[in-house]
């Protein structure tokens, strides 16, 4: 696929469709919604239907996957959707880092007038009802599960893996509607549609994954070039192409074929898993830096 292609994809699936209609029939149910964003791309993971399909219900941004996102930046997000009136949160939710702030925040600050609403009705044992949403992959099984303390939702590292709302029950204090992954109808920024490719929100196969891993590798040569030197012990030169990084990666790690050609498609594998892997170390898409 040619990269001036990009911008046009179509990725709209029916059960996405039904995904929004449902969000809006289940928001009453709710008291609040967990919205679920990756850390490495707060913006481009971010529905930008989500504030309309939710509109009138509290919300708490959840920066998923900050184990292998830029710390810095990470800490700039939180600051961003603070000022824009979110809670935020930076987490990990498979390994449950920054999880235990989740509820607190939730009681404290989100819905801490409904708390004490409730309690001056004599209804505090009522238990709080929290939507989760966000795009597919992005992380929201591996947190119901993680509350929940069981296999509640399926995780896999694929898109589209949930596909119907199901309601978690987390303890006798709070339950959780687990909505299926919804995108959006059309990418018209090009750089969103690459990056939510890069993190594998965009089930693979819908881009070339060779002229995937040329555009990592020449964004990251940019803005991490130490990470590529460290993990592929490869030299970086001024003005070095996607294609002819992706050969260095496929020589230094002996990925030839008969007479000595390199397998870029191989090599181009090996760094897209790497990068969504974390094996890179820890790295940020986007900054909030004049956003």
């Amino acid at each position: 696929m040619e990269n001036t292609d990009i911008k046009n994809i179509q990725w709209f699936p029916g059960h996405m469709t039904k995904t929004r209609r449902m969000i809006q029939a289940n928001l009453s149910l709710v008291d609040a919604v967990a919205e679920i964003l990756d850390a490495r791309t707060p913006l481009s993971s971010r529905n930008p239907e989500m504030d309309r399909l939710t509109a009138g219900k509290p919300r708490i941004i959840l920066l998923n996957k900050c184990d292998v996102a830029d710390e810095k930046t990470t800490e700039k997000w939180v600051a961003y959707f603070k000022k824009k009136g979110f809670a935020a949160l930076p987490v990990d939710c498979k390994k449950g880092t920054g999880l235990k702030n989740f509820m607190p925040v939730l009681r404290n600050t989100v819905l801490k007038e409904l708390v004490e609403k409730l309690a001056n009705k004599g209804m505090a044992g009522r238990p709080l009802r929290i939507m989760v949403v966000g795009i597919p992959n992005v992380g929201k099984s591996s947190f119901i599960n993680r509350f929940s303390g069981k296999r509640a939702a399926n995780v896999e590292d694929r898109p589209g893996v949930t596909r119907t709302k199901q309601w978690v029950k987390i303890d006798e204090t709070a339950e959780m509607l687990d909505m299926p992954g919804v995108l959006w109808p059309k990418f018209e920024d090009r750089e969103v549609a690459v990056k939510l490719a890069f993190t594998g929100a965009i089930r693979d196969g819908v881009l070339d994954i060779e002229t995937l891993a040329m555009m990592l590798l020449e964004k990251l040569s940019k803005l991490y070039p130490d990470a590529l030197r460290d993990r592929y012990k490869i030299e970086i030169d001024d003005g070095d192409t996607g294609l002819l990084l992706l050969e260095k990666v496929g020589r230094k790690r002996g990925m030839l074929v008969s007479g000595g050609e390199i397998d870029t498609e191989r090599a181009a594998i090996t760094v897209i898993d790497e990068f969504r892997g974390g094996k890179l170390g820890r790295i940020s898409l986007e900054s909030p830096d004049g956003v």
